[in-house]
């Protein structure tokens, strides 16, 4: 066996390794951050309503300046729509919000076309807690099998769950900061 054949049959094994791994993934996945900000549900459910008001904290909401927006529906609550366009990595996508039940829970799709088609679900829920609201992000959908070899080689969960946090912590801040 040459150096060149042995390299080959080594790369061949990872690349089967690799797609045999990516076949055991769940076929959904499920990904959840949560804080506590010091103040009444009422105070931070307008924020998450509007889709207007996610420039102001949400991580992905934050694209290239040459990326196109367009607002349509309502404009807040269920029927408001959020759709963009851009080459960046925050690619081109839609979000639509299905259900407002003010001040405890938003329900949203979230449709991605680029750079990866997706559809998710999305939904925050506010309880109040004493002085403070427990706001949870939460977002789950499919896994199909390209997904699946991502998922297998980057940890998504760390990786988007970073960007929740970051949104989470953001939110708080302006939150806190107008009381």
């Amino acid at each position: 066996m040459n150096a060149i054949t042995l390299v080959l049959a080594i790369v061949a094994i990872l690349i089967v390794g690799l797609l045999v791994a990516a076949a055991t993934k769940p076929d959904t996945f499920r990904l959840q951050r949560s804080i506590a900000i010091n103040a009444p549900p009422e105070s931070i459910f307008p924020l998450i309503n509007d889709l207007h008001a996610h420039e102001a904290w949400n991580p992905f909401d934050q694209p290239d300046p040459a990326t196109t927006k367009i607002h349509s529906g309502s404009p807040q609550g269920a029927g408001a729509v959020y759709e963009w366009s851009g080459k960046g990595p925050s690619g081109s996508g839609r979000i639509s919000i299905l259900q407002a039940d003010s001040p405890s829970r938003i329900a949203m799709r979230l449709d991605m076309l680029a750079p990866l088609k997706a559809s998710n679900e999305v939904i925050f829920t506010l309880a109040p807690r004493d002085e403070s609201t427990h706001l949870t992000w939460f977002m789950q959908g499919p896994v199909p099998y390209p997904a699946k070899i991502m998922h297998t080689l980057f940890n998504m969960d760390r990786m988007v769950g970073k960007q929740f946090e970051a949104g989470l912590a953001t939110l708080k801040r302006i939150v806190e900061n107008n009381r």
